[in-house]
């Protein structure tokens, strides 16, 4: 397996995400982290971007997922979009998903709720 990655960090989205009513009712920000485990040899010789992921599109592949149809969990956003970049591009070996809430409805002040999955081929 690689050691190389392509990192995208801190992709912002507004998304209707949680268990409550406010939140599938007014939503609120997401922040996504992902990051890919593919080899870059090739692409980094060839200077071709076809011999690699094209990270503006998995952006928004992401976009799409967190902006789009409404999950309780953030679990279930992290898995779709793992999922996702898994099945549609297959130079990719492994895929780390984080998913930040930092506006969960939680009783006191905190930095940030996250969730992180792994998956690979």
């Amino acid at each position: 397996m690689s050691m190389d990655r392509i990192e995208l960090k801190g992709m912002e989205f507004y998304g209707y995400h949680g268990c409550y009513p406010r939140e599938r009712e007014q939503g609120q920000p997401f922040l996504v982290d992902v990051s890919l485990q593919v080899s870059l040899e090739k692409a980094g010789k060839s200077d071709d971007l076809g011999e690699t992921v094209d990270y503006g599109a998995v952006f928004r592949d992401v976009g799409d997922i967190v902006e789009g149809e409404p999950r309780k969990l953030i679990e279930a956003v992290a898995e779709d979009i793992a999922g996702k970049v898994l099945r549609d591009y297959p130079l990719v070996e492994a895929v780390c998903v984080t998913v930040h809430k930092p506006e969960a409805p939680l009783p006191g002040k905190f930095r940030d709720a996250s969730v992180t999955v792994e998956r690979k081929r």
